[in-house]
This record gives structure tokens, sequence and C-alpha cells, in this order.
């Protein structure tokens, strides 16, 4: 199976106040029930709490973003103890010595390791805007591109939450690939695994990224860089129920020839039930999957589409 990756392998980089070491400002911490109880039971963590690293104490006064001279600086309240440079360089460092990872959660608002949606406050005090992002959270991302990074906080987003999750495993997978040296068969092999993953995602890009395999003037590691920037940027594009329904339809269509007029009009039924939000995706993708067993097709067998995770993460029960 495309998610068949042990925990011990599968490494994701976590804020470590989010699995419950009490390293923020007043000592305690900000467990994440899903991070700990749910994904944690099939990944492995990396911890990190730039603000410790750097070497501020347990508890300490509170840090900020302060926007001035149109230049951004993290450091207490009144000003004094500006640590953008060090937490600028742990972020590096720690850039460097994480490319193994295949995802990172960070907390969200933090002046460090927020995302976005950061406040920013003026040398006085006043609230200015809330667009910052965490100085070491923007070292890690700006040095790995690729790298499925979110928020605790949006993960409680169940489109988010599975968003977040298929793209780990994609990405882990693609890892391997490209550790057991890239080849033009090993890309046309892999991209026909995510083809109706794609597909839900982005049509657009479900079209360019055949094409792009399809030239014959690209060098193998031009045409692999290439690809994974495509693939990543359109696993971030939320699927909806649009997407999702067309990519079912198309789906069905291997068994056109399998089926009886009742059990077409069965899942026929339970696609569009679906695309009405009326019955969550598990539904016909259960129905799909009987289907398989019943009329294998090695094509289907081998999508991530129809099993992109562990199926004990139950992340297509809620939409």
């Amino acid at each position: 199976m495309i998610h068949s990756v042990e925990k011990e392998d599968l490494h994701i980089g976590i804020s470590a106040c989010l699995v419950g070491e009490k390293v923020r400002f007043d000592a305690s911490n900000k467990p994440s029930n899903f991070c700990i109880h749910e994904l944690g039971q099939h990944v492995s963590y990396k911890t990190y709490c730039p603000e410790v690293a750097i070497g501020l104490p347990i508890p300490r006064p509170t840090i900020r973003q302060i926007k001035h001279n149109d230049l951004i600086h993290v450091a207490q309240r009144d000003g004094t103890g500006d640590v953008t440079e060090a937490l600028q360089a742990y972020g590096q460092k720690v850039a460097k010595v994480t490319e193994h990872l295949s995802g990172y959660v960070f907390c969200a608002k933090s002046p460090s390791c927020g995302m976005e949606r950061v406040k920013v406050y003026s040398p006085e005090g006043n609230a200015l805007v809330s667009n910052g992002i965490g100085v070491f959270a923007n070292e890690i991302m700006n040095a790995n591109p690729l790298l499925p990074c979110e928020e605790n906080g949006r993960l409680n987003d169940p489109l988010i939450r599975e968003n977040f999750v298929a793209r780990i495993y994609a990405y882990k997978h693609w890892q391997n690939v490209e550790a057991s040296g890239l080849t033009k068969h090993k890309l046309t092999t892999f991209h026909s695994q995510y083809k109706y993953t794609v597909m839900s995602h982005d049509l657009v890009a479900y079209k360019s990224l055949g094409q792009l395999l399809a030239r014959a003037d690209l060098p193998v590691e031009q045409m692999a860089s290439e690809y994974i920037s495509g693939l990543m940027a359109a696993l971030s594009i939320k699927a909806t129920r649009k997407k999702h329904a067309n990519t079912l339809a198309h789906i069905q269509g291997y068994f056109s020839k399998h089926l009886q007029a009742n059990e077409r009009q069965e899942l026929c039924e339970q696609i569009d039930a679906y695309r009405e939000g009326l019955i969550p995706l598990m539904a016909p993708l259960t129905l799909i999957n009987h289907y398989l067993l019943q009329y294998p097709k090695e094509y289907l067998t081998r999508q991530s589409y129809l099993s992109p995770y562990p199926k004990a993460l139950k992340l297509r029960y809620a939409y």
C-alpha cells in the first residue's frame, strides 16, 4: 500500500509545546489532541522550541513581533531583549538538518513559530496588523518549500487536517522513491499512482504533470524537480466535493462492464449524494472499494486516492 510506512520512518517536525512539553513563556504547554493521540500513533515527532533553544528561560517575559522602520524585530514588549537574529540563525541551523522530515506542525500565532496571522506591534505597543510570520517558521519554510506545513489551530478543520495528512504521506512516498535513485520509469510509475489524487485537487495540474513527464528533452533531474514542485503545489489546493465527485465518476468507469444496472445506479446515487453534501466521502469510496474486491483492477488498486494514509485516522468520515 502507498501509505505502508512504519511510524519510526515517518518523521514530522513539531513545536514542542504541542506535544505536551512545558516550554511556553509561562511554563505551560498547548497539547494538540489530534497530534498526540491520533496522528502521533502513525508518525514520529522531532520536537523544537526555538525560544528555549536560543537560551531564553522558562518561564520568561513574553516576546512579540515589533515593526520598526519597515523591519520586523522580535523582542520583549518594551523593545528590549531583541532575539530576531538568534531565532533566524537557529531556524537556518535546523533547516539544514531536517531535510528528512516529511511535514511540520507549527504553533499558531507564535512570534517565533506561527506560519501566518502573527500579530505585529508598533514600538509604542499598538497592535498594527496580524499578518506576520514566525521568524523561526519562516526560515524552515523558506529552506524547505516542498515540506507540508500546518498550524495546530488550522488542524481542527477536518478538510485542512485531511489535506495535511495526505500531503505528508505523499511527500514521504516521494522521498522514498528519490532515495532509491530517480529514473524516468520511477517518475512515470509514481505519477500513475497519484493521477486520481491530483485530479481531485487540480485538473489543470493533472494535465500539465502528465505533459511534463511526456517530454523527451528534459534531464531526469530537472523533470523530477519540476514534477514534485507541481505535485505538492497541486495537493496544497483543497479538494472540493465537485472535484471529488468528478474523480469518483472517472473511477466508476472502470466497473461499467461488470456492474448490474442496479449496482451502477446505487454507485451513481452515492456519488450524487456526496456531491450534494448529504453523505461523507467515505460512503462512495467504501462502495468502490467493495467493487474493487469483486472485480480487481490492478491500476486502481495502486491508486493513492483510494488509500492515501492509514484508515485508522478516519479522516474521510467528516466531510
